[in-house]
């Protein structure tokens, strides 16, 4: 089933993509937007039924961040395609050298459960801008958003060009088997490392998009107020279920009490208690998951500022704020992906960015601060996939920034041209002159004078 799935992508790739043009392309691009747009209310009530995510936040983290990079996409798609000639030293006098976009072929496509629409589609706009076929592996976690991902494909493009298998981890081992000439997988480092042991086999290119323990850091000069705001919408957006959502937060003790106390207040603001604008946990696996590093906090005589309560019927766990965490509490010992938020207090920046980068890299760092002296000191002395200064999260929806971790937390970039040129190849063309060339003149036998002629070129010439 899945190898005759593969070789009827192959034979398509070669017949109609190959050399297919950048107009048809972009032809499909909006066949994917308008299709989009009149089943908006659909995909709504889908992702409702998965995981109770109501339709305001569905159009704003689901369905808008696909609608931009399409429209990116088809403004710029010709532009990113076209071959880009390069300088040439004198070493290669007389030739000419371009690089051209060619697509990479069959790609398959593995989605996560988080973002189901979001980070299934949006992937899939690189490879339809590049001129790829794909197989798509929605996750099973979230059942009515990869029924409706399924018929989707199967109404706006042949089998041949975009399939979709669904089942759970089984399908994709068996997926894996198969040599596709790319894989973007977004989920965690743990199965990132199987996605690419398995990728290896075949020498197959991927794109890793993965998570991390990602920090934030509230330096004594931040405006606590425009922090606390955007901290708490960054950390509970999607119940805390997001790869670049924040895993813990290091404030300068002078300013710790004021920002407790604002993330209390703007919480209220923003998810008031029984708020219907609040995303649930996606199943019981991961609600034990939670409120078991809920009760391991308490067990440790963690204080919690506020949360804590949950609903096992509903999968619902309040948003939930602990103070007095150090490097050693549980809480910090793993990457949350939940509506819990741990906070440490600091007083040397430098220690701060020591505990960093004993953590492996993260997908996003964050900087609340107004002294651009901290920010470049917090910038050049660690590393992370993104960095986010005076805000969170935003960064995932700049068309014009490349979206990835380093590491631990990912490989490869995705989004605008950096997705397109992620599912293509970047293919060197060298066109020379016929008859006498530079090159000819260091032709063996090694003469007196080719042996100047190549030591001129060695240390001159380049």
């Amino acid at each position: 089933m899945y190898k005759e799935a593969f070789d009827l992508q192959k034979k398509y790739f070669a017949q109609h993509l190959q050399n297919g043009s950048i107009n048809d392309r972009i032809k499909k691009l909006k066949k994917i937007k308008d299709w989009m747009k009149k089943n908006q209310e659909l995909i709504c009530d889908e992702m409702y039924k998965d995981f109770s995510k109501g339709k305001e936040e569905v159009m704003l983290t689901e369905i808008k961040p696909v609608v931009d990079e399409i429209k990116h996409n088809i403004a710029h798609l010709h532009s990113w395609s076209k071959p880009k000639q390069v300088s040439s030293s004198l070493a290669f006098f007389g030739s000419r050298s371009k690089v051209i976009y060619e697509p990479k072929g069959v790609t398959m496509i593995i989605a996560p459960w988080n973002y189901p629409f979001n980070l299934c589609v949006g992937p899939l706009i690189s490879a339809i801008a590049a001129g790829n076929t794909a197989i798509i592996k929605p996750s099973e976690n979230t059942p009515h958003t990869a029924n409706l991902i399924e018929r989707m494909m199967e109404e706006l493009f042949p089998e041949g060009e975009v399939k979709v298998f669904q089942g759970d981890y089984t399908v994709s081992q068996e997926l894996l088997k198969l040599p596709f000439n790319h894989i973007f997988f977004t989920g965690s480092p743990q199965v990132g490392k199987i996605i690419m042991k398995a990728a290896a086999e075949h020498l197959t290119s991927v794109t890793l998009e993965l998570g991390g323990r990602n920090p934030l850091v509230v330096d004594e000069t931040a405006n606590i107020k425009d922090a606390a705001q955007k901290i708490i919408w960054g950390k509970f957006l999607n119940c805390g279920q997001t790869c670049i959502s924040i895993n813990y937060i290091y404030v300068h003790e002078s300013k710790a009490k004021k920002l407790e106390e604002e993330l209390v207040k703007q919480l209220n603001v923003l998810y008031p208690k029984g708020s219907e604008d609040y995303t649930h946990v996606v199943n019981a696996n991961h609600f034990k998951r939670l409120t078991d590093l809920i009760d391991e906090s308490k067990k440790e005589g963690l204080d919690f500022i506020t949360g804590g309560e949950s609903n096992p019927e509903t999968n619902r766990i309040e948003p939930t704020i602990i103070k007095n965490v150090t490097t050693d509490s549980a809480v910090f010992q793993e990457e949350i992906f939940g509506p819990i938020l741990p906070i440490l207090t600091y007083t040397n920046l430098d220690n701060v960015i020591e505990v960093i980068n004993d953590v492996e890299k993260p997908l996003a760092l964050y900087i609340f601060s107004r002294s651009r002296k901290n920010q470049e000191k917090i910038i050049n002395h660690t590393s992370a996939g993104a960095t986010g200064i005076n805000d969170t999260t935003i960064h995932f929806a700049h068309t014009e920034l490349p979206f990835g971790g380093s590491n631990h937390s990912g490989i490869g970039k995705a989004h605008g041209e950096y997705g397109f040129q992620e599912f293509s190849n970047q293919r060197a063309v060298l066109k020379q002159r016929v008859g006498l060339t530079s090159p000819k003149m260091i032709y063996p036998p090694y003469t007196g004078f080719k042996k100047k002629v190549i030591k001129f070129l060695t240390w001159n010439v380049g």
